[in-house]
């Protein structure tokens, strides 16, 4: 799915035709999609659609919870699931329930507030490595979120509560590269594994194709997940999963200051790859691995 949601008409006419896709590939692939509302930022910028729903510096915040809720409804009544990242410690209480699957950044992998929150979320999350690539924050932060935790919160009506978790058990680690380069091949993900082992959190990896490991250039992405297939056909077990920047259309595009001349479907934050090679690429790998696939399940 698209690097985040700005535009609500466009993010529905892409999860219509994601929905499409699932279906002709549902023997092999679980397909989720990418829902961001919340954008962490190295220094500045929009913060995404909860904080700045009209992309004005208006920051309704209010409206924006309603407006991103109101789409993950649209999406999950299509029979698509949905997965976003949990940024911030609040929000997770208004959208969660709709929510399949859970990312925690590689810039908040590291903070205990965001470790106790997952503790308690009500789906799977997946832990980035750092943005230097090292893997002992995602470890760390697997063992944390195993466990209960107890820590101040909000409650369904809203009202400051002390949370208590039970511990979640369906962490993972998200490999998405670093400043030293990508770490998606085989031998990076034998690392990540052996890594796993040490720490006692089980093996499951989820390798995203965007970012560090594909430069941020979006022409790289088919490449990195037909590595990525060939390393399952070759008979790796520990990927479970893959992330995709994607878009309706690809590249990407600045805020403007008369809103009107934003380009329909088209990321104004990271850079996406368009629907066609997104479909194309999936299929590809869908085809690729159907035996395979279905030889692990079994």
């Amino acid at each position: 799915g698209p690097c985040s949601i700005h535009d609500t008409e466009a993010a529905l006419d892409y999860a219509k035709r994601l929905k499409i896709l699932a279906d002709n590939v549902s023997d092999t692939l679980f397909i989720v999609m990418r829902v961001y509302f919340e954008k962490p930022r190295t220094s500045i910028g929009w913060k995404g659609l909860i904080n700045d729903p009209y992309l004005d510096d208006s920051f309704k915040i209010e409206e924006g919870l309603r407006i991103g809720r109101r789409l993950l409804l649209d999406i999950v009544e299509l029979g698509l699931p949905t997965s976003t990242e949990a940024l911030d410690p609040i929000s997770p209480q208004y959208i969660q329930d709709l929510i399949s699957w859970s990312a925690i950044g590689a810039r908040t992998t590291e903070s205990q507030t965001h470790r106790e929150m997952s503790s308690g979320l009500s789906s799977a999350v997946g832990f980035k490595n750092g943005t230097d690539g090292g893997l002992t924050v995602a470890v760390n932060a697997m063992q944390s979120v195993s466990s209960p935790h107890r820590f101040l919160g909000i409650n369904p009506k809203g009202q400051v509560s002390v949370v208590t978790t039970k511990g979640n058990p369906y962490a993972h680690v998200v490999l998405r590269g670093g400043s030293n380069g990508p770490n998606y091949d085989s031998v990076h993900v034998s690392k990540c594994e052996k890594a796993l082992a040490k720490g006692g959190v089980g093996g499951n990896i989820m390798i995203d194709c965007s970012h560090a490991n594909s430069s941020k250039n979006p022409e790289i992405q088919p490449q990195v997940l037909s590595d990525i297939t060939h390393q399952i056909l070759r008979g790796n077990n520990s990927i479970i999963g893959v992330m995709l920047e994607s878009f309706i259309n690809s590249g990407n595009q600045p805020i403007p200051e008369n809103l009107e001349n934003l380009k329909y479907g088209v990321s104004v934050t990271d850079a996406c790859m368009d629907w066609s090679t997104t479909e194309r690429s999936i299929l590809e790998m869908s085809e690729k691995l159907s035996k395979t696939l279905m030889t692990r399940n079994s």
